[in-house]
């Protein structure tokens, strides 16, 4: 998005790095927004989520005449809170965000002051730092832990569900603006979303992977050769798989450093482009070899069953998926691009024949109890983990379909709840 000066001596700032789940990944949709409160004035905002009640917002804000330019359900906030009532900015984000369903962990920007927020049921992480800088210390908000290294910021805290932070030239205070009585942080977070070098509930999330390897060898032990991972994702727990097996562990897929994360391209057809060019396999180290292969998660089959027949092509003699995380069978409402049942390769299917559709001699999936104990902070009811169970926190949809693109274009279907 343009960068536009919002006054302040150009002490406050807010960036943004797009994961599209409403709307295109074209430059018009980028963050951060701006926009202008009558009375208050300018101000900017980021978000990283899904908001349910988007369309029904977005409709009755057309019907009183607020035009839209983007195809996000983050101009949404942004045109809520210009026409929301308020003194004072916390009184404006408030009174929005009491409107506002869904996941949102937020960063928001006025002439003086860094605003983070983030949704009753803490959805979606966000973090505070602190740099000690001389005679004008910074404060810095993030999604992950590992942000705040790269600007030699020192980890504070978690902003907690339900509450505000902000932070201004007088020091930085706290609000409840939303009072939080269930906890429902995404359990996919620790699978795979969030970087191996972060941490989340005070929890290393590179341990927290190898553990789940650990669990899996644990519930779906098979005599092998060598324990594969997929990497990057399926690196950890494939070390915790081969640790607990006892059988050696061989990077025997090699990774272009130059391909993106196949999972978060836009469309299917770019991640079956990533798949072929992002892993090539070693023949002679894994020629008439038992493989243990080992991913983060199956969502659309997309990488398996391609990596699974170059195995084969390279001389593998059995190759046995284990997979450090549940089947994805229900669709994501909550911040991730997964909006169709028809995307989930495990909906309507059993594990069986999931394995069928890739090619694997076997298949095993973590369980929901074994991916609980790996992460070591809470029960299962204190996350979200609705893609595997059904179990949404909030009421969805009554359409399970949800479509990214439905603000997109002049003849876009609004989606109302």
């Amino acid at each position: 998005a343009e960068i536009k000066d919002l006054g302040a001596g150009s002490i406050i700032g807010l960036g943004h790095t797009r994961y599209s789940t409403t709307g295109s990944s074209r430059a018009e949709n980028a963050h951060p927004l701006p926009f202008h409160h009558p009375t208050l004035g300018p101000g900017a905002i980021a978000h990283n989520g899904n908001l349910l009640n988007a369309g029904s917002l977005r409709a009755q804000m057309q019907e009183q005449g607020v035009v839209f330019e983007t195809a996000l359900d983050t101009e949404v906030m942004a045109r809520l809170i210009e026409s929301t009532h308020g003194r004072t900015w916390e009184d404006v984000i408030r009174r929005t965000f009491a409107r506002v369903v869904g996941a949102y962990s937020c960063g928001i920007i006025t002439p003086n002051q860094l605003i983070a927020l983030r949704d009753p049921f803490g959805f979606r992480p966000l973090c505070i730092g602190y740099i000690p800088l001389p005679g004008q210390p910074a404060h810095v908000i993030a999604s992950e832990t590992c942000a705040l290294d790269t600007v030699h910021a020192t980890f504070v805290r978690e902003v907690q569900p339900g509450e505000m932070v902000v932070m201004d030239e007088h020091g930085v205070h706290s609000v409840t603006f939303q009072p939080s009585s269930k906890h429902a942080m995404c359990v996919f977070e620790f699978i795979y979303f969030a970087r191996p070098d972060s941490i989340l509930k005070n929890c290393e999330l590179e341990d927290a992977r190898i553990r789940m390897g650990h669990e899996l060898a644990q519930e779906a032990p098979v005599e092998a050769d060598m324990v594969v991972p997929f990497p990057d994702s399926g690196t950890p727990a494939a070390i915790g798989y081969a640790e607990a097996a006892g059988i050696p562990f061989r990077e025997a897929l090699m990774k272009s450093r130059y391909i993106n994360r196949t999972f978060i391209q836009p469309d299917q057809s770019l991640r079956e482009a990533g798949v072929m060019l992002k892993l090539n396999p070693l023949p002679r180290s894994i020629r008439g070899k038992r493989l243990i292969a080992v991913d983060d998660s199956i969502v659309r089959g997309t990488t398996s069953r391609r990596i699974i027949e170059r195995l084969r092509a390279a001389g593998a003699s059995e190759i046995h998926m284990r997979i450090s995380s549940p089947p994805m069978r229900f669709p994501c409402f909550m911040g991730v691009d997964i909006g169709s049942t028809k995307e989930l390769i495990a909906a309507g299917r059993s594990v069986e024949e999931v394995r069928k559709q890739i090619g694997a001699d076997s298949l095993h999936y973590l369980s929901i109890p074994g991916l609980i104990r790996a992460i070591g902070r809470g029960t299962a009811q204190e996350f979200c983990r609705a893609c595997f169970d059904g179990s949404y926190p909030v009421p969805v949809p009554q359409q399970l379909e949800m479509d990214k693109m439905q603000f997109e274009g002049p003849a876009a279907q609004l989606l109302k709840v």
